[in-house]
């Protein structure tokens, strides 16, 4: 009730208000917590896709380097050597919480702060009051559409973070928004693009291409601090796993995958890289892109040879009317599962020795958003369970 009460009064207040409302909560927090970023490098990592992994890789180098890191991101806050996981289902925390979060890192002795940063962030003014020395951009792909009204708005709450960070700019160059991003001035602009990624001599263990990407990002930011090209291949061939990024939680006999893509693109770009013969997605609701939902399940038809449609984060939607959208998408590939577990279970059944089985949307989130409610819930936690059911009901055998 009191939900619904504050999204009607936000429905009806004026934009100009929300702005202003908005803009006054990132002004006080930095007040009460003394504009802490004032004495830290702090360097912003935005995009579409990509950002999370790109934050990890880029505090991973920076602490291989020896230099004292904290970074904040949708998968994990992390100060110094202490991680906890981040369980706001929000990538970039409101209120006074960025703040707090930037005086916590410097009383710990940090001296370089990584922020992942979102366009919603941004649109709420929480990239205010943060003395940003760096910009980085991953890739642009549609997304928020219906928040920000188009993809043009949207690109420029993403160039947003580039006007206020003067000293550095590292940009995905072969994404054709490119340049209207390296129009923005800086002291220093670098732009990467996909050649310098395949000839970078790494061994890298993550998953797919656009990893690669991700860490010629973060080479390209670390090189501009001076740290060597190889700490940054030290620190990155270290790395097995980001949590939920294409994460193989089941390796034999069946590969089974969990990856956080909800985009149209990140979704593409996954199944491109493992070829799956069983794929689980869904979409989330809150009328958040209802556009992108059959397109979703026309990229599932497109690559998976079994198709199977479950619930997400319906969040205040009728989670079968998401289902029936996306699965619009993939025809007659499409089995419609309401419970996840049930969903997952079925994908585990239908895989033959040597298949893949992707499962997305969620990745290591851990819960799922309905009516109001966080209901406790990890996608990785629920396959190594059914998976061992499987096995024990077969014998110990697959």
């Amino acid at each position: 009730m009191v939900k619904d009460m504050l999204n009607f009064l936000r429905a009806i207040t004026p934009s100009f208000l929300l702005s202003a409302y908005h803009f006054l909560w990132s002004f006080m927090g930095a007040l009460v917590y003394g504009f802490p970023s004032k004495n830290l490098t702090v360097i912003g990592v935005t995009g579409t896709n990509g950002k999370s992994t790109t934050v990890d890789m880029l505090s991973r180098i920076f602490r291989e380097a020896g230099v004292k890191t904290a970074s904040l991101s949708s998968i994990r806050f992390q100060i110094l050597d202490k991680e906890w996981r981040n369980k706001r289902k929000m990538t970039m925390p409101g209120r006074f919480s960025v703040q707090k979060f930037l005086r916590d890192a410097k009383k710990a002795g940090c001296t370089h702060v990584i922020l992942e940063v979102t366009s919603e962030g941004i649109l709420q003014h929480r990239h205010r009051f943060i003395h940003f020395h760096g910009a980085v951009l991953t890739n642009l792909s549609p997304e928020h559409i219906e928040r920000h009204g188009s993809f043009e708005n949207y690109k420029k709450a993403k160039g947003k973070l580039f006007v206020v960070a003067k000293d550095l700019h590292v940009i995905n160059g072969d994404d054709k928004n490119a340049e209207y991003f390296l129009s923005f001035p800086a002291k220093k602009v670098v732009r990467y693009s996909w050649s310098e990624a395949q000839n970078l001599n790494l061994n890298l263990r993550l998953l797919g291409d656009f990893n690669r990407m991700n860490a010629l990002a973060a080479v390209k930011v670390a090189e501009s601090f001076g740290i060597p090209f190889d700490v940054s291949k030290r620190a990155l061939e270290k790395m097995s796993v980001v949590p939920g990024r294409m994460e193989a939680v089941i390796k034999e006999p069946i590969r089974v995958v969990v990856d956080y893509a909800f985009t149209p693109a990140a979704l593409e770009k996954v199944y491109q890289a493992l070829r799956p013969a069983v794929c689980v997605l869904g979409a989330a609701g809150g009328g958040r892109d209802t556009w992108k939902r059959p397109v979703l399940g026309g990229i599932a038809a497109k690559y998976c040879a079994r198709v199977i449609v479950t619930n997400e984060d319906p969040y205040n939607e009728d989670p079968m009317k998401i289902i029936n959208e996306v699965a619009k998408g993939a025809g007659d590939k499409a089995e419609k599962i309401l419970d996840r577990r049930e969903a997952i279970r079925k994908a585990l059944n239908l895989a033959h020795p040597g298949d893949t089985v992707v499962i997305t949307g969620k990745g290591s989130e851990d819960s799922i958003a309905q009516n109001g409610k966080k209901i406790p819930w990890d996608d990785r936690e629920v396959v190594k369970e059914e998976f061992a059911k499987i096995v024990d009901k077969a014998g110990n055998s697959w």
